[in-house]
């Protein structure tokens, strides 16, 4: 379970395991899955699923455990120019959730063992090996595209279709990368910070990135776009996934003082360290515990 921190996100300077990090990048999408998307859950079928487009296909990654968050108040500083829009979206999108998205999610888990749940999961991240391929080959890194590329035909073989992790007990543990994650390694900057319905949190270079992750998916150009059965299949059991799986974090931000302020904080601490594990930089994440160092000191107890 997360650790929930009342003044701050806590992001440990220790590695993140790779579930861990995976986690986090479920979190920054399914907290934009509050509009439009969230219909896909009731009727994965319904042609009206064409408009979610451009969704949790992005994000392929394995759900075990939401990142730990809290409020925004000591957190870095965002560039968020939009920020009364951002707001505006973002109130929209968690108003969705609460009357619709999030009572689907609530039952799913109520019916469903958690086993199951662990074998969509499993499922889910598995059909975007192809794409994590891609990028470790753009950053660089053909053993890591190797290990995916391994570990994708184990586990659609060995793993049946991916429902089982057989690939994890054979020391290869899944190893997430994405477009956003790619051109932060190549050097560029995050940009302004945006809220959009539907795609949820993200940065313009995480936008640009995850239109490519989108259009350059290996496994949704054989298997058909979102108009196919399969497709409104993969779309629907991701959203509903990753709703699942970000539940913990959801509520977390939602007790928070400032919920916007929270979310915004977890997705911009999770991407900087998503692309300093890339880089092979060592965790610089602030301590929260600790005041800056040009603070006045605290009054001396009484």
């Amino acid at each position: 379970m997360p650790r929930i921190r009342s003044r701050s996100i806590s992001l440990s300077d220790q590695p993140q395991s790779p579930r861990r990090k995976a986690a986090g990048r479920r979190f920054a999408v399914a907290v934009g899955l509050m509009s439009a998307a969230s219909l896909l859950a009731l009727a994965p079928a319904a042609h009206a699923q064409e408009q979610a487009q451009e969704q949790v296909p992005t994000v392929p990654a394995p759900a075990v455990a939401a990142p730990a968050i809290a409020d925004d108040s000591a957190a870095l500083t965002v560039n968020d120019p939009l920020e009364g829009a951002n707001r505006a979206s973002f109130k929209f999108s968690m108003g969705v959730d609460k009357v619709l998205l999030g009572p689907i999610a609530h039952g799913y888990m109520a019916v469903t063992p958690e086993v199951v749940r662990d074998r969509v999961s499993n499922a889910v991240y598995n059909l975007g090996e192809p794409n994590t391929v891609i990028n470790h080959v753009l950053q660089g890194k053909p053993k890591r595209a190797m290990r995916s590329t391994t570990r994708f035909l184990v586990n659609s073989t060995i793993g049946v279709l991916g429902l089982f992790d057989v690939a994890a007990k054979m020391n290869l543990p899944p190893r997430a990368a994405d477009f956003g994650q790619t051109f932060g390694t190549w050097g560029a900057q995050p940009g302004a910070y945006l809220y959009v319905p539907v795609m949820g949190p993200m940065n313009v270079r995480d936008g640009v990135g995850r239109a490519l992750d989108i259009v350059t998916d290996p496994v949704r150009m054989v298997g058909g776009g979102f108009n196919t059965d399969f497709g409104k299949a993969r779309l629907a059991a991701t959203i509903l996934d990753a709703r699942t799986q970000a539940d913990p974090a959801l509520r977390a931000v939602k007790d928070s003082n400032d919920p916007y302020a929270t979310a915004r904080s977890a997705y911009t601490q999770f991407r900087e360290a998503f692309i300093r594990e890339a880089t092979g930089e060592t965790e610089d994440l602030p301590d929260f515990d600790t005041p800056p160092a040009d603070a006045p000191p605290a009054p001396p107890t009484p």
